[in-house]
């Protein structure tokens, strides 16, 4: 007849708690945040949708002062609402050149990454933009474009151009408005690619150099491999920060002229608490699409995480 260990005893008088100690310790730290997400993140997103229904002016309980419309919002939106298809067109154009940051800062990222005199006063005027708020950033650039009294137009006019009104220009208005934004976002890239080049192992760039690779091979054969996670992350966050885009518009253009340079975040505000708005259920159903268009990029990028962590574990 088997007999029972000591050790098998003392677990059996040892409380469940104390059995599944390792396991339950980690969720009873993350159990705060988890209710604040669902709080403040979950709850308002199935909100939004409900709202979505709805034609509602914001004042009064949803239940009682509503009126329940289905998806006529969303009919509304994508056959008959022309700023809507403005904005989206306009996401559209951030969304690209946005993308422009990654490169940017990772040629910034290798420059900086060098042993040389005065290194760190060079990376701290580069990091300068990531600090500042985005509103300093807006005015910043407000007054760059100024048609008067602004740089810009000081520069192509030492060139021989006529002055340009970048921000009163139905044509020009969006893409000035994401130069300024490239400015801060190309900084954020940078220092995500300084950290990633801390990581790169100096033993494959030794090695690559004996077997005579330089330059662009150098690059692309052995320092990006090892910075895809930096370039994911990077990728993620400027695909995020372009789809909800609207400190910069707000401050810069106000989504004009003509409405020209509008977004669907700033779309979003006209509709639901500015002055020409308080159509809730209209600018939640704004939210509802901007939500699924971000989360299909979103899911994209984990979908590409998980592949390349699979097929990493092989």
């Amino acid at each position: 007849m088997a007999t029972t260990s000591p050790w098998n005893k003392k677990l059996v008088k040892q409380g469940w708690y104390k059995r599944n100690e390792i396991a339950i310790t980690p969720w009873l730290f993350l159990v705060p945040g988890i209710i604040m997400f669902a709080i403040y993140v979950v709850f308002p997103i199935f909100q939004s949708f409900r709202i979505s229904l709805f034609k509602w002016d914001g004042l009064g309980s949803l239940a009682t002062h509503g009126e329940y419309i289905g998806m006529a919002n969303y009919e509304k939106l994508l056959t008959r609402d022309r700023s809507f298809n403005i904005s989206i067109w306009n996401n559209l154009k951030w969304l690209i050149f946005y993308l422009a940051s990654i490169p940017a800062g990772l040629f910034i990222a290798l420059f900086l990454n060098q042993t040389v005199r005065g290194i760190r006063l060079y990376k701290s005027l580069f990091f300068f933009p990531f600090v500042i708020s985005q509103i300093v950033v807006g005015l910043v650039f407000t007054w760059f474009y100024d048609p008067q009294y602004g740089l810009f137009n000081g520069i192509i006019g030492f060139v021989g151009f006529e002055p340009i009104n970048v921000l009163g220009d139905p044509t020009l208005s969006t893409y000035g408005v994401i130069a300024a934004g490239l400015w801060p976002q190309t900084a954020y890239c940078m220092i995500l690619y300084l950290t990633g080049l801390n990581s790169v192992d100096p033993e494959q760039i030794e090695a690559a150099r004996l077997d005579g690779a330089k330059g662009m091979r150098m690059l692309w054969h052995v320092i990006l491999p090892q910075l895809r996670p930096a370039t994911f992350i990077a990728f993620v966050v400027t695909v995020i920060g372009s789809l909800r885009s609207f400190d910069l518009i707000s401050i810069m253009t106000n989504g004009g002229p003509f409405g020209s340079s509008r977004v669907l975040s700033f779309y979003m505000f006209e509709k639901s608490l500015s002055e020409y708005g308080f159509k809730m259920g209209y600018g939640a159903a704004i939210a509802v699409i901007l939500f699924l268009i971000m989360m299909m990029f979103i899911g994209y990028f984990l979908w590409r995480m998980y592949q390349d962590e699979k097929a990493a574990n092989r």
